[in-house]
């Protein structure tokens, strides 16, 4: 794509977000035809929403279990950008009228303690877990921004960063060597009724295996993860889709729970 075609992209997506329009199919002269495209569009689109949202502080990534590949009808990891105004401690409240289609997914995450830079890529799981600072519970925030997600191509919604709203963490654990997060369970509730459930290892075997995805994509991209970033690795349950006043819980194994509540 060229610049010009990116800014556009871009100015679609913002402005879209400012008006409370949903997104619908991008003209083709400034629609991403491939995932590096889409993944420079989204650069840009981050720089622009620093300015609302707050520095990008990590990177969620989605499409890393069998249960989201499937409800999302696609077989790859997808990732886009968290923000420091709607990355936030559990228990946390957030406005329901805030979002077009909140929904929530149930997630182990994790806080780098020091960067994986490009000049130490390719990396593996080992390396990326020396990396590791803390791993903690949490719920992403994502938004059906959309017309019709189900109708639009992967490089779009990874422009506009993977349908990323927010997340809510819990409390960091230092000593998460200590878990085995392979077979840490984790369960999400609504309203104390129990929604899903899966455990580490449906996250590309083990949630590390995503996270070393993720920093080789970023490495690649040049945009590599630095210390103090938070990665959320991928949702062992189904999205959820909530309703105003709604509290959701999401507990990992080991890792403590993290809540939010939908405000009216």
């Amino acid at each position: 794509m060229t610049p010009l075609a990116v800014d556009q992209a871009v100015a679609l997506y913002v402005a879209a977000r400012h008006r409370r329009q949903r997104i619908a199919v991008l003209p083709a002269d400034c629609r991403p035809a491939s995932l590096d495209e889409a993944y420079d569009v989204q650069a840009a689109l981050n720089e622009r929403l620093c300015a609302t949202h707050g520095a990008v502080c990590g990177r969620k990534i989605g499409c890393t279990t069998p249960v989201m590949q499937r409800y999302l009808e696609i077989a790859h990891p997808c990732a886009g950008a968290l923000y420091e105004q709607r990355t936030l401690s559990a228990p946390a409240t957030v406005t329901y009228a805030d979002h077009w289609r909140p929904g929530v997914e149930c997630e182990i995450a994790v806080r780098l303690g020091s960067p994986l830079p490009t000049a130490d890529a390719p990396f593996d799981r080992a390396a990326v877990a020396d990396a590791v600072e803390a791993c903690m519970a949490a719920i992403e925030i994502v938004d059906d921004r959309y017309e019709d997600f189900r109708a639009l191509d992967t490089p779009t919604l990874i422009a506009d960063d993977f349908f990323s709203a927010g997340a809510v963490l819990g409390p960091a654990v230092a000593e998460w060597r200590g878990v085995d997060l392979a077979a840490a369970g984790g369960v999400m509730t609504i309203n104390g009724a129990h929604v899903g459930a899966g455990t580490g290892a449906d996250v590309m075997g083990h949630p590390f295996e995503a996270l070393t995805w993720l920093a080789n994509h970023a490495a690649a991209s040049a945009r590599p993860l630095q210390s103090g970033d938070v990665v959320l690795t991928g949702s062992v349950v189904e999205t959820k889709w909530v309703e105003p006043g709604d509290t959701v819980r999401a507990a990992i194994e080991g890792l403590g729970e993290a809540s939010v509540t939908f405000a009216r």
